[in-house]
């Protein structure tokens, strides 16, 4: 019997054993049923012997099957209103990749900051991390690295540069995209999956929404220092350049912009959504405080209905406006989006960030969340800091050989039992979690940018591993000391909150 089939009779082999054995003691039957679909749905989604997203329909099989939860509390965590905001922000980065603006935005940035190696390197970077902040990880590094092969491709060119120094650079170069792809990503709630696991387990766990603006003030200043140090260490520790000036490479920019040409009609009307996107989600979080209060004193008027606004009607509002927003002079395209672009939506993810929704709820509702705190009450003797730093290195190497969203789903709903069970602040737990996920640097397999730069033939395997072990490192340091020290000044955290299911 090979690995493969191994697996795919091991985890329905866990399920069925707790169908035939008695739970543990004060653990309810519906929470050994759900023990034991999680462990099916672990060893699928750690094997992959299943498409992770096929995985991440079993809930709706097993769930009503096992008395877990009946079919319209499972179906309704695959239609949670975040999946609708991952769906609107999919349908504004499609409507960003269709007219070509990613391209122009990143070149630009490139372009500003100058000729030599250290400035292009970091230039493809910040472009990296801006674009997968709103687009996937994995979308963005696909759009970068085009643009990266051809400043190589210059590079070899060059009769100023060394042999060895052209195939540096281009390892160096490649490893930037993809560390800076998932870093960026850390910085919005649609940025990375983990990301909207996090916001769709605070809610469904405690009854609050996670905003963007609240989510950004926290994750762009994480991020941002997270790509200036991963930049430093790139450049002045895991790759070193003898020729730092790069005249070929400023010429290849300019050339590939003069090629895009001035800014299409589509290309602004994209750009003035996209903006508007960005502003409302950042002054939504304003609104009852602030905006609202002034409106009312100026105009006598109520304005309560605004307070029903949240960061799912944002995204869809702008999203349908790409609808009918008309092209100008086109002739195949009427419209700045057709629904057949839609078919290019990752639909994969969104099933899965409904299963991990799925298992978020039966958490509470089957009492296996209560029996996990019982059991977890001796962990209370250890520092905050250590269960912190012991949370980050585990997720860190665990989603080296897992999908980072299959692991935050699957880890989150503990976390949210053991922060019962310690008496500590959840956040602490979640948000380590959820950050560590996104920082998985040392394998091709690792996360889907590194798969994607991995795949441009300039790397071994030897060369992500050596230089991600040390990014590894780093990353776990610099998260464990930021939730640690930063996150009380950052999000509310006055009370301890108990799960309200």
């Amino acid at each position: 019997m090979n690995k493969s089939m191994l697996y795919k009779i091991l985890g329905p082999l866990l399920f069925l054993s707790t169908l035939f054995l008695s739970p543990p003691d004060e653990m309810t039957e519906s929470g050994f049923r759900l023990l034991g679909v999680i462990l099916w749905m672990a060893v699928w989604w750690i094997s992959e012997v299943v498409p992770i997203s096929v995985t991440a329909l079993l809930p709706i099989i097993l769930f009503p099957s096992t008395n877990v939860l009946n079919i319209q509390e499972t179906g309704s965590n695959y239609g949670h209103k975040y999946i609708f905001l991952f769906i609107g922000g999919f349908i504004l980065a499609n409507a960003i990749q269709k007219w070509n603006l990613h391209k122009r935005i990143a070149l630009n940035i490139i372009l500003r900051l100058g000729g030599s190696n250290d400035n292009i390197i970091l230039g493809f970077m910040l472009a990296t991390g801006f674009l997968s902040m709103w687009i996937s990880n994995t979308a963005t590094s696909i759009m970068i690295l085009p643009v990266g092969l051809a400043i190589i491709s210059q590079l070899k060119d060059d009769p100023n540069t060394k042999e060895n120094e052209n195939e540096i650079f281009g390892k160096s170069l490649m490893i930037a995209i993809a560390y800076s792809a998932s870093i960026g990503g850390m910085a919005t709630l649609i940025g990375t999956p983990p990301n909207m696991v996090l916001a769709g387990v605070v809610e469904e766990s405690y009854g609050i929404k996670l905003n963007m603006f609240d989510w950004m003030k926290f994750g762009v200043p994480l991020s941002s220092f997270l790509l200036i140090i991963c930049w430093i260490y790139l450049r002045k520790v895991a790759f070193k350049f003898k020729n730092e000036e790069f005249s070929a490479g400023r010429d290849e920019i300019l050339r590939q912009i003069k090629k895009l040409g001035k800014f299409s009609n589509e290309e602004i009307k994209v750009l003035i959504i996209f903006s508007l996107t960005a502003i409302s989600w950042i002054l939504r979080g304003y609104l009852e405080d602030y905006i609202i209060p002034v409106l009312e004193s100026i105009t006598y008027i109520s304005f309560d209905w605004m307070n029903n606004i949240d960061d799912t009607i944002i995204a869809i509002f702008f999203a349908v406006i790409l609808f009918i927003i008309p092209t100008k002079n086109h002739k195949t395209e009427k419209t700045l989006l057709v629904w057949n672009d839609t078919i290019k939506l990752p639909w994969g993810i969104l099933i899965l960030f409904g299963g991990g929704m799925a298992i978020a709820s039966a958490f509470g509702k089957s009492g296996l969340a209560l029996w996990i705190a019982d059991l977890l009450q001796n962990l209370d003797g250890i520092s905050l800091f250590l269960i912190i730093l012991i949370i980050v290195t585990s997720v860190n190497l665990l989603t080296e050989v897992t999908s980072n969203m299959a692991t935050t789903a699957m880890l989150l709903p503990v976390l949210v039992t053991i922060a019962l069970a310690i008496e500590v602040h959840p956040y602490f737990l979640l948000i380590s979690a959820t950050l560590a996920a996104s920082c998985a640097f040392m394998l091709p397999i690792s996360t889907p940018p590194n798969a994607v730069v991995f795949g441009s033939g300039l790397l071994k395997i030897e060369d992500m591993f050596k230089k991600g072990v040390w990014m590894n490192i780093i990353s776990i340091i610099t998260i464990t000391l930021v939730v640690y020290y930063t996150l009380p000044y950052v999000f509310e955290m006055t009370a301890k909150l108990i799960p309200t299911s």
